[in-house]
């Protein structure tokens, strides 16, 4: 059975899978991504969890792989191949998609941003499934976004588009690693109602669910939080939208777990902020943790596509 490989590596976990020629997950692992160990180490174990599902598909396909798709956090260039920086991982410059066919004896390889290639998923055959243009905000640690474009993932002329994360919202708020102040991701992620929830509940140990849970009880300081955030998001969103104009409003990450409690307030917050801008349909992301390991099976199939083309 034709097949190919497909990485997510994140900050502390890698989840991988063989995936078929329809997209199917033929099989699924995970393993701890091993930060503490260093980036040699870090590199040296995506080689060998890699390797180690090349060999499994050849025993139980019958054939190797025929293509690797791995997504990787940070800066990526995708075009030379290379994993360029990631904070939480400790790498610069890493040739990962050249190290990565070495070690699965010359195959082609495709290499992705984390985000994007999730994003590559769920508008292809998730939550923007049909949708001509989408972008996809996961609300996680960090915000980040992916635009989407009949098909593909727009990654700008030097692969930092969708940074939505960035865009300041508040100006003069809340100090962010950029070195900007009042960034979205500052005021609006799973992290930072996290912060903001802990303070106000003066529990340190309180995290954005529990926010969640404490506002569908009706807790007055929760909902304040809250409608921070999602106020925060609106703001956002809407800068967003009024530049894309995208027909579908994918949220994923951990908030967007909150169901309802997020999506009701927030689609008002930004029905209230529009003008002359088309609202899109405003959904929660289909595919959960597995977009990014979907998306990187996505692009090893259409690197293969592309070979056979060319």
């Amino acid at each position: 059975m034709k097949h190919v490989i497909a990485l997510d590596v994140g900050g502390t976990g890698m989840k991988a899978a063989l995936v078929g020629a329809d997209g199917t997950l033929l099989h699924e692992a995970r393993r701890a991504t091993g930060r503490e160990r260093g980036p040699d180490a870090v590199v040296e174990s995506i080689l060998e969890f890699a390797a180690e599902l090349a060999a499994l598909g050849r025993q139980r396909y019958g054939e190797s792989a025929a293509a690797a798709g791995v997504a990787v956090p940070g800066i990526v260039d995708a075009e030379a191949g290379i994993a360029v920086y990631a904070a939480n991982l400790g790498w610069r410059d890493v040739p990962m998609r050249q190290l990565l066919s070495a070690r699965l004896d010359g195959i082609p390889v495709a290499l992705g941003h984390d985000v994007r290639t999730g994003g590559l998923a769920e508008g292809r055959i998730g939550a923007g499934r049909g949708a001509d243009r989408f972008l996809f905000v996961p609300l996680g640690t960090g915000i980040a976004g992916a635009i989407g474009i009949a098909g593909a993932i727009e990654a700008g002329a030097h692969g930092y588009a969708g940074e939505i994360g960035h865009i300041v919202v508040r100006p003069g708020g809340p100090a962010c690693g950029c070195g900007q102040h009042g960034c979205l991701e500052t005021l609006a992620s799973a992290s930072a109602v996290t912060r903001a929830w802990a303070a106000a509940s003066g529990d340190p140990e309180a995290d954005a669910a529990d926010c969640a849970k404490a506002v569908a009880s009706g807790d007055p300081r929760a909902v304040a939080v809250w409608g921070e955030a999602v106020g925060a998001l609106a703001d956002g969103l809407v800068t967003a939208l009024t530049l894309l104009d995208p027909r579908t409003l994918i949220i994923g990450g951990g908030l967007a777990e909150a169901g309802e409690t997020l999506f009701t307030p927030l689609r008002t917050a930004v029905k209230e902020r529009v003008t002359f801008q088309r609202l899109p349909h405003i959904v929660p992301a289909a595919l959960g943790d597995t977009a990014g390991c979907l998306g990187a099976g996505l692009l090893a199939w259409d690197l293969l596509a592309t070979e056979v083309s060319a």
